[in-house]
């Protein structure tokens, strides 16, 4: 098969990929030059930060399967690849464990401020009396989108010692079953919001999700609160929580791993701020997990090539 790889992904899959089909590299490619590399292509295997909008897709008349290496989709447009009876499928299982335990890299570095003091040990200062922390320990940890990622997060929470508020976009008894078992709490978004010392989010980027954290909900915050971003960049209005951190109205600090402009020569507004973290979209980075992602792949490649791919994805693979 003719594949067309758009991202990095684990070596050993792409010298596997390599050796047994036609496969082409377009990292960091421009439209224009996209547009050239799809020409000819079947298969497209891509994580986030490329769009495949349907202008983009469009020139690509023999593509027939997109690997998302990952689970979000807001990159792919999923309606004209309906229409174009282009298969898409992802990798989500593999993300979850890097992703949960980035997250407390993060409340970490907020909650002891670890980046803090590392810049100013690196620049000589030994201010220790002035870099007091938070325990997370008796605090409350706020999970919005508690679903395979967030739930492992708040699961972590709990062990830790953490009292945990998790939100679901379609709430039931059988969720709230679920969660409880993993000692989470199942409540709804503006409690989480009002109780939370920690917040943090894990829902993907919709239409209804675009922007639902912004002024009002940045007010709504417990006073002395943080938040951590490690959904997607639109999910957070960054200008609304620019101006709530340095007016220090609730919200007292924030960590970012994703952001509403992302790649090589973006600077954050926010980067201004001591009481900010921010990290380059790498929550799902852990090498074992990139490697188990790149195996996944070239199973569900094969597969395809196979004929056979429906036989062998899971509920959580499948999308068109």
């Amino acid at each position: 098969m003719k594949i067309l790889l758009l991202s990095p992904i684990d070596p050993q899959a792409v010298e596997t990929l390599d050796s047994v089909h036609d496969l082409s590299q377009a990292l960091n490619c421009e439209p224009p030059e996209l547009r050239s590399a799809l020409a000819d292509r079947e298969v497209v295997i891509l994580r986030s930060g490329v769009e495949l909008s349907a202008d983009i897709l469009s020139c690509a008349p023999d593509l027939r399967l997109i690997v998302r290496a990952g689970s979000g989709l807001d990159n792919i447009d999923l309606d004209f690849a309906r229409q174009q009876n282009i298969r898409v499928v992802r990798v989500p299982g593999m993300s979850a464990p890097p992703v949960a335990e980035f997250t407390y890299a993060l409340i970490l570095s907020l909650a002891r401020k670890v980046t803090v003091a590392d810049n100013l040990i690196r620049n000589g200062h030994w201010p220790k009396p002035q870099l007091g922390g938070l325990l997370l320990r008796g605090k409350t940890l706020g999970v919005v989108g508690a679903g395979n990622i967030g739930s492992l997060v708040g699961e972590m929470g709990h062990a830790w010692g953490m009292r945990v508020l998790g939100c679901v976009a379609s709430p039931s008894d059988d969720v709230a079953a679920n969660l409880a078992e993993r000692g989470i709490e199942l409540t709804d978004f503006d409690t989480i919001v009002a109780s939370a010392d920690f917040l943090t989010l894990h829902v993907p980027l919709d239409d209804r999700t675009h922007h639902m954290v912004d002024r009002s909900v940045l007010d709504r915050m417990r006073p002395g609160s943080t938040l951590i971003n490690m959904a997607r960049g639109g999910v957070v209005d960054e200008k609304a929580l620019y101006d709530a951190l340095t007016e220090g109205r609730t919200v007292s600090g924030a960590a970012l791993d994703v952001h509403e402009k992302e790649g090589e020569g973006t600077v954050s507004v926010l980067s201004e701020l001591t009481n900010v973290v921010l990290t380059p979209h790498i929550g799902a980075m852990a090498l074992d997990s990139q490697r188990l992602i790149g195996e996944r792949v070239i199973e569900l490649t094969e597969a395809f090539n196979q004929q056979r791919l429906d036989g062998v994805l899971t509920d959580a693979e499948r999308v068109i």
